[in-house]
């Protein structure tokens, strides 16, 4: 677990974000994996990303293989050791797959830097230069929890495929429509969460969005407990959950279980026509969460006439519907995407809404339940 030192700054209420930290939004997800070929093949054929480069022995890499994929606004790496010594594959061993970094588009990454780590902020490395013959990559990081960094990037001077190291390694892609980050969830120890609540506040300049308790997320066996932090622009959303008291082990406790340790838990990508998206995702034989048939049935009374959608289409692909002042949301969860019961994606359209779906935690929750029933972990 990172210590993070109690920062010497004014206290400033959760609902009011700090202005020292300008984050123009997320550079790239990367994860440390135990097959990259494998991994990005998943990514390119699954999940309709474009390869765009690649890093490894052919490239002058002895340490590690890399690839780098697209689609929309979303960059997501996969890396995986070539020897059992590197840092990844300690990683690896311990996590399964899993996110190692999230890394944040900023303008200057020295003064990110310096207000995170003065704020208490752990340093993971401090601003340094990687060139090449396509320019400069400017970069420094801090820890976040379990083993997560925050890599700060300054791509202003870099025109090249990704970074130094990588050469272009395009191929055709179908695209399935995923367009940007939408939000980005990390689950961490039982009593932890206003922990990271308060580093992201104080160290980071968030505020607090939204909070679920367990009254909010919750069934007859498990529960957890959300806090949803968000930066000044609203581009970067981070919630935060925890476990809470129940009958059973919970989702979360689960994920912390097998992952050993706190970690990203989903990623939530967006896209502008989720029949479409879900519907090729399906045919690419990525797998989703069924909720229970009931929920249809109850549907139209819960959500009204709102919805531009087909509910027969909505029904037969799974897809939870939810909305509030603003509008609507529609999202779906997939199963894990690795071997381990950790890591998922979710698929999400906003029509309006700005929450994150509390009207479907009970569904949701109770297929999660069923699939950790089908493990023998509930």
């Amino acid at each position: 677990m990172v210590q993070v030192k109690q920062p010497q700054t004014e206290t400033r209420p959760m609902t009011e974000e700090g202005d020292f930290l300008p984050i123009q939004g997320i550079d790239h997800l990367h994860f440390y994996v135990g097959n990259a070929k494998q991994a990005m093949h998943y990514w390119w054929k699954g999940l309709g990303f474009k390869p765009v480069a690649y890093s490894g022995l052919e490239t002058g890499n002895r340490e590690f293989a890399s690839y780098v994929l697209e689609s929309g606004k979303i960059r997501v790496v996969v890396s995986a050791a070539y020897g059992p010594s590197h840092e990844m594959a300690g990683h690896h061993l311990a996590h399964g797959d899993g996110v190692k970094v999230v890394a944040l588009q900023v303008e200057n990454v020295e003064k990110a830097f310096k207000e995170t780590t003065s704020r208490g902020g752990q340093a993971a490395w401090a601003p340094r230069e990687e060139k090449d013959e396509f320019g400069i990559l400017r970069t420094s990081a801090i820890h976040t929890y379990g083993e997560v960094l925050h890599v700060f990037v300054d791509r202003s001077e870099y025109k090249g495929p990704f970074a130094p190291g990588y050469q272009p390694h395009e191929r055709e892609a179908n695209s399935a429509g995923l367009a940007a980050v939408d939000h980005i969830v990390g689950n961490v120890q039982l009593g932890k969460m206003n922990h990271w609540v308060n580093f992201y506040h104080k160290v980071m300049g968030f505020r607090q969005l939204q909070h679920f308790d367990d009254q909010d997320i919750s069934t007859e066996y498990s529960a957890l407990m959300s806090k949803v932090m968000e930066n000044g622009n609203g581009r970067i959303k981070l919630p935060i959950n925890e476990p809470a008291d129940g009958k059973r082990r919970s989702q979360i406790e689960e994920y912390l279980d097998y992952y050993l340790g706190p970690g990203v838990q989903h990623l939530a990508l967006s896209t502008g026509d989720i029949i479409e998206t879900i519907t090729q995702l399906k045919e690419n034989g990525i797998e989703f969460l069924r909720v229970p048939d009931e929920y249809y049935t109850m549907l139209p009374e819960r959500v009204g006439d709102i919805v531009k959608e087909p509910l027969d289409k909505i029904n037969e692909l799974g897809i939870l519907v939810d909305r509030d002042d603003e509008g609507y949301l529609l999202q779906v969860f997939s199963r894990p995407i690795q071997d381990r019961p950790t890591s998922f994606i979710e698929v999400i359209q906003r029509r309006g809404s700005r929450g994150f779906g509390k009207g479907n935690f009970k569904a949701l929750f109770e297929a999660l339940e069923a699939e950790q029933d089908r493990r023998g972990n509930l």
